[in-house]
Protein backbone atom coordinates (compact mmCIF):
# COMPACT_ATOMS: atom_id res chain seq x y z
CA UNK A 1 0.00 0.00 0.00
CA UNK A 2 3.01 1.95 0.05
CA UNK A 3 3.47 2.08 -3.48
CA UNK A 4 -0.32 3.89 -3.57
CA UNK A 5 1.18 6.30 -1.43
CA UNK A 6 3.86 7.25 -3.06
CA UNK A 7 1.67 7.29 -6.32
CA UNK A 8 -0.48 9.86 -5.14
CA UNK A 9 2.18 12.01 -3.91
CA UNK A 10 3.48 12.07 -7.02
CA UNK A 11 0.34 13.00 -8.51
CA UNK A 12 0.52 16.02 -6.01
CA UNK A 13 3.67 16.73 -6.81
CA UNK A 14 3.18 16.75 -10.37
CA UNK A 15 0.15 18.88 -10.06
CA UNK A 16 2.29 21.98 -8.07
CA UNK A 17 4.79 21.28 -10.58
CA UNK A 18 3.09 21.86 -13.82
CA UNK A 19 -0.48 22.83 -12.94
CA UNK A 20 1.27 25.59 -10.12
CA UNK A 21 -0.91 24.37 -7.37
CA UNK A 22 -0.61 24.83 -4.24
CA UNK A 23 -0.05 22.12 -1.41
CA UNK A 24 -3.65 22.25 -0.04
CA UNK A 25 -5.23 22.76 -3.29
CA UNK A 26 -3.32 19.81 -4.77
CA UNK A 27 -3.82 17.18 -2.46
CA UNK A 28 -7.69 18.42 -2.30
CA UNK A 29 -7.76 16.43 -5.50
CA UNK A 30 -6.69 13.25 -3.70
CA UNK A 31 -10.09 11.22 -2.02
CA UNK A 32 -8.14 11.55 2.11
CA UNK A 33 -11.47 9.89 3.46
CA UNK A 34 -10.86 6.97 1.63
CA UNK A 35 -7.65 6.48 2.59
CA UNK A 36 -6.08 4.27 5.83
CA UNK A 37 -4.69 6.97 7.73
CA UNK A 38 -1.16 5.86 7.59
CA UNK A 39 -1.15 5.83 3.58
CA UNK A 40 -2.31 9.12 3.62
CA UNK A 41 -0.05 10.27 6.20
CA UNK A 42 3.12 8.90 4.03
CA UNK A 43 1.33 10.82 0.80
CA UNK A 44 0.97 14.23 3.10
CA UNK A 45 4.75 13.92 4.17
CA UNK A 46 6.30 12.95 1.19
CA UNK A 47 4.70 15.86 -0.47
CA UNK A 48 5.13 18.31 2.49
CA UNK A 49 8.64 17.18 2.98
CA UNK A 50 9.14 16.98 -0.35
CA UNK A 51 7.90 20.82 -1.44
CA UNK A 52 9.36 22.13 1.44
CA UNK A 53 13.29 21.31 0.83
CA UNK A 54 12.71 21.87 -3.21
CA UNK A 55 15.60 23.74 -3.63
CA UNK A 56 17.93 21.71 -1.69
CA UNK A 57 16.49 18.69 -3.64
CA UNK A 58 16.95 21.02 -6.81
CA UNK A 59 20.81 21.25 -6.34
CA UNK A 60 21.45 18.12 -5.33
CA UNK A 61 19.87 16.35 -8.55
CA UNK A 62 21.76 19.47 -10.69
CA UNK A 63 25.03 18.57 -8.87
CA UNK A 64 24.53 14.24 -10.43
CA UNK A 65 23.08 15.73 -13.63
CA UNK A 66 24.87 15.64 -16.43
CA UNK A 67 24.01 17.36 -19.92
CA UNK A 68 20.34 17.80 -18.44
CA UNK A 69 18.63 20.81 -17.02
CA UNK A 70 15.66 20.11 -13.73
CA UNK A 71 13.59 22.38 -16.78
CA UNK A 72 14.54 19.69 -19.14
CA UNK A 73 13.78 17.16 -17.39
CA UNK A 74 10.01 15.25 -17.88
CA UNK A 75 7.97 16.41 -15.56
CA UNK A 76 7.14 13.01 -13.77
CA UNK A 77 10.58 12.14 -14.02
CA UNK A 78 11.67 15.35 -11.78
CA UNK A 79 9.43 14.92 -9.47
CA UNK A 80 10.10 11.15 -9.18
CA UNK A 81 13.60 12.36 -8.67
CA UNK A 82 12.45 15.15 -5.76
CA UNK A 83 10.18 13.03 -4.04
CA UNK A 84 12.45 9.99 -3.83
CA UNK A 85 15.53 11.87 -2.64
CA UNK A 86 13.56 12.96 0.14
CA UNK A 87 12.51 9.76 1.06
CA UNK A 88 15.90 8.81 1.22
CA UNK A 89 17.16 11.51 2.95
CA UNK A 90 14.03 11.49 5.79
CA UNK A 91 12.93 8.10 6.33
CA UNK A 92 14.19 4.94 7.42
CA UNK A 93 13.17 3.47 4.11
CA UNK A 94 15.88 1.15 2.79
CA UNK A 95 18.21 3.04 -0.06
CA UNK A 96 17.13 -0.29 -2.56
CA UNK A 97 13.16 -0.13 -1.91
CA UNK A 98 13.46 3.27 -2.79
CA UNK A 99 15.32 3.74 -5.87
CA UNK A 100 13.00 0.36 -7.06
CA UNK A 101 9.60 2.37 -6.13
CA UNK A 102 10.98 5.29 -8.08
CA UNK A 103 12.17 3.30 -11.04
CA UNK A 104 8.49 1.47 -11.13
CA UNK A 105 6.79 4.93 -10.70
CA UNK A 106 8.85 6.07 -14.30
CA UNK A 107 8.49 3.38 -15.78
CA UNK A 108 4.52 3.07 -15.23
CA UNK A 109 4.16 7.12 -15.36
CA UNK A 110 6.77 8.10 -17.73
CA UNK A 111 8.72 6.02 -20.44
CA UNK A 112 10.92 2.64 -20.01
CA UNK A 113 13.99 5.29 -20.59
CA UNK A 114 12.31 7.01 -17.57
CA UNK A 115 13.23 4.18 -15.39
CA UNK A 116 16.65 4.30 -16.71
CA UNK A 117 17.35 7.54 -16.30
CA UNK A 118 15.58 7.73 -12.57
CA UNK A 119 17.83 4.42 -11.80
CA UNK A 120 21.04 6.24 -12.82
CA UNK A 121 20.40 9.35 -11.35
CA UNK A 122 19.24 8.32 -8.17
CA UNK A 123 22.60 5.36 -7.88
CA UNK A 124 24.59 8.77 -8.81
CA UNK A 125 22.85 10.86 -6.11
CA UNK A 126 23.27 7.74 -3.27
CA UNK A 127 27.31 7.14 -4.23
CA UNK A 128 27.15 11.05 -3.96
CA UNK A 129 26.23 10.76 -0.28
CA UNK A 130 23.18 12.10 0.92
CA UNK A 131 23.39 15.01 2.63
CA UNK A 132 21.03 15.99 5.75
CA UNK A 133 18.32 18.94 4.29
CA UNK A 134 18.29 21.61 6.18
CA UNK A 135 15.99 21.13 9.64
CA UNK A 136 17.02 17.77 9.47
CA UNK A 137 18.96 15.11 12.32
CA UNK A 138 21.84 13.71 9.97
CA UNK A 139 20.37 10.40 11.34
CA UNK A 140 17.38 10.88 9.57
Amino acid sequence: MRRRAREAALGVLFQMDLGKLSLEEALDTVDAPDWPSDEWTLVVTLARGTRGHLAEIDTLIAQVAEHWTLERMATVDRNILRMAIYELVSTGTPVGVVINEAVELAKRYSTEESGRFVNGMLGKIVRSGLPPLVGQAADA
